[in-house]
């Protein structure tokens, strides 16, 4: 008395490797700008990783990739390479986007290359001050600082 397996049907299959397609490519977030200015950012021995990276905003600020942009500090918001008279715009923007309970937990990260001057710092920091984007983090390499 043995007993026979039927052949496993290959249809089930295939529409299971195509619900885990659909399934992944809903729930992955894709790198959502490419980086067009430097940003070798500092060294900082106390690092804390952001907890919810879909409420945040990133602000890039540094010298261009690019030399058809010229060398001097810019800053770049999403894929754009901007003044700094454009931030209240992109923050109000990406406001839109979120729930009203999202709006007060939104951040906005700066991604400041280690060369950039203070004053362009300061005045980015006030342009987020003058439109209420008052949670702000600083990106930063872990590690030991050398002196």
């Amino acid at each position: 008395m043995s007993k026979d397996m039927p052949a496993m049907s290959g249809t089930a299959l295939s529409d299971m490797v195509f619900i885990l397609l659909f399934f992944f490519m809903n729930v992955t977030q894709m790198r959502k700008a490419s980086v067009m200015v430097r940003s070798k950012v500092p060294i900082a021995t106390e690092v804390k990783k952001l907890e919810n990276r879909a409420l945040v905003s990133y602000i890039n600020i540094g010298a261009p990739l690019s030399s058809m942009l010229g060398t001097a500090t810019r800053v770049q918001l999403n894929d754009k390479i901007t003044d700094i008279d454009e931030i209240q715009e992109f923050i109000a923007s990406e406001r839109e986007r979120r729930s009203e309970a999202d709006q007060k937990l939104m951040t906005t990260a700066l991604r400041i290359d280690e060369n950039v001057r203070m004053g362009m710092v300061t005045d980015v920091k006030q342009t987020l001050r003058k439109c209420g984007a008052l949670k702000i983090a600083y990106m930063a390499n872990p590690g030991q600082m050398v002196f």
